[in-house]
Order: structure tokens, then C-alpha cells, then sequence
């Protein structure tokens, strides 16, 4: 179907390729508040893990028979971790061929994979940018604290196997912007 302009209003192509920025990060350093200033700076659509993910996830916990606000048990990583991310990077997928999408998420294990930049661009078609908010333990704690999210709870209870969890928090293993996530400070 032609309009006047002569413009198939079906078959428009558009051959700007848009960028997928990775916002990733540990619990409480500041992912989120930095994904969205960067994805207003960007006129960007905002995919951030929680609010994708978090109402669906709360009813397959509790229906599978474990608390709603497990996000650190073996059956949690195992059962949800992955397909939480594959459900990220399929909206992702489905919008890039439109703008240029922030992900907010901590991607712990792909951080220490060198050719995950390089896989995520093939397979999204994208550019990809990734973006790593680091600050001190004792500020995501406060954070955590702050936030009062019950999901954080065991975190904060067993801070310590925690913070061996995400061992040194050393950033990414390839090329990656650098954000410190220190401030703004919750007051």
C-alpha cells in the first residue's frame, strides 16, 4: 500500500544500526539510577531486569514452592537466571531495529567472559556498549538497607557469603565504560 508520497508505508527500511547498552553492576551500586539517565540522554528504551521480570518471577517461585524474594538460592540461579536474561535480550531484540535500548542487569558471569560483547552484537544485531557501575561495599549496603526490598533481606543477613558471592567486583574483562556509582547517595 503506497501512499502519495510514494513511500510503501509496509516496507520501510532503515538502515541505521542502533545501540544495545549493557548497564551491569552488583546489587545496589547504582545500576538503575544511571541506566535512567542514560537511556534519557539516549531517548532509549529502558529494559531494567526487575521491572521486567519481578511480578512473573514472584508467582513461578511461590508456585514452584520456594519464597518470592529468593534471588540468591542454587534453585533460583539455576531455574530462572538464565531465562530472565534471554527474556531481556528478546525485547531488546524486538526494539533495536526501531532505537537504541538500555539493559539493566548485573550479568555477573558474562562480565568475565571476554567474547560476550562480540556473541551479544551477532546476535542482536546491534552495536553493543557495556556500561559497569562500581562502588564500595559499605555504600551498596547502605543501599540494600535503604531500598527496604524484601528480596534484598538475605543478602543483608548473610552480607558476608554475599559479598564472596561477587568476590572482588572486579569489572569486565573487555572494553567497557567505567561508571562510578557512588552518587547520588540515598539520604
Amino acid at each position: 500500500m503506497a501512499d502519495r508520497s510514494g513511500f510503501n508505508r509496509w516496507h520501510i527500511h532503515n538502515s541505521r544500526m542502533y545501540t544495545c547498552y549493557i548497564v551491569c553492576g552488583s546489587p545496589g551500586a547504582g545500576k538503575s539510577t544511571y541506566a535512567r539517565q542514560l537511556a534519557a540522554s539516549r531517548s532509549s528504551t529502558l529494559l531494567d531486569i526487575d521491572t521486567v521480570t519481578e511480578r512473573l518471577v514472584r508467582i513461578a517461585l511461590v508456585q514452584s514452592g520456594h519464597s518470592q524474594d529468593d534471588r540468591d538460592s542454587r534453585h533460583f540461579k539455576q531455574n530462572f537466571r538464565d531465562p530472565i536474561y534471554e527474556t531481556l535480550f528478546d525485547i531488546a531484540r524486538e526494539n533495536l531495529p526501531f532505537q537504541d535500548v538500555v539493559i539493566v542487569g548485573p550479568f555477573t558471569k558474562e562480565i568475565n567472559n571476554p567474547e560476550w560483547p562480540s556473541s551479544l552484537q551477532r546476535d542482536l544485531g546491534s552495536l553493543i556498549e557495556v556500561h559497569y557501575v562500581q562502588c564500595a561495599q559499605e555504600v551498596r549496603r547502605r543501599r540494600l538497607a535503604h531500598r527496604g526490598d524484601a528480596r534484598d533481606l538475605a543478602k543483608l543477613n548473610d552480607w558476608e557469603n554475599y559479598i564472596k558471592y561477587y568476590g572482588e567486583e572486579s569489572p569486565p574483562v573487555f572494553d567497557h565504560v567505567l561508571v562510578d556509582g557512588s552518587y547520588p547517595e540515598e539520604r
